[in-house]
């Protein structure tokens, strides 16, 4: 055990100029973290749930797995859905904020709330790109392409 901690202020010693460099002490302390980690697992060799649990008893972080797998089918936000809904013929009728969202679930399967919706349809229409009225229906607000 003594051997390993020799060790350890050693290779500490050897990355302490790099460490310092961060002004941040939170930085400083998440990289010898990170660090530690490592040798951690490199001393532990392949040991029998060395790659599911860290030296803290934690699962690994897998946002790199999530992201590889997700990356294909990225969802588009709510600007690019309403700008691609511009170029096509979907605003030559008027449509309410909530049926937009609707529209959007179930052609883009993006999820998006009204309140998502609402700030970039006013964008929208004070760029004169849509038209708002109200509706003699219901007194809410559609929107129409110009």
């Amino acid at each position: 055990m003594n051997r390993q901690i020799e060790k350890l202020k050693k290779q500490l010693t050897e990355i302490a100029e790099v460490v310092n460099s961060f002004q941040s002490e939170a930085v400083q302390v998440r990289v010898v973290d990170r660090l530690l980690d490592e040798i951690m697992e490199t001393e532990k060799g392949d040991t029998e749930g060395a790659d599911i649990f860290n030296k803290r008893g934690r699962r690994p972080s897998r946002e790199n797995e999530v992201t590889e797998l997700t990356q294909g089918r990225k969802k588009l936000g709510a600007t690019k859905v309403l700008n691609q809904l511009l170029s096509s013929d979907y605003f030559k009728t008027p449509h309410s904020i909530s049926s937009i969202a609707d529209y959007c679930k179930e052609k883009f399967d993006s999820d998006f709330k009204t309140s998502e919706l609402s700030g970039i349809l006013l964008k929208l229409a004070k760029e004169n790109r849509l038209k708002r009225e109200r509706s003699n229906e219901n007194n809410r607000f559609e929107y129409v392409g110009v």
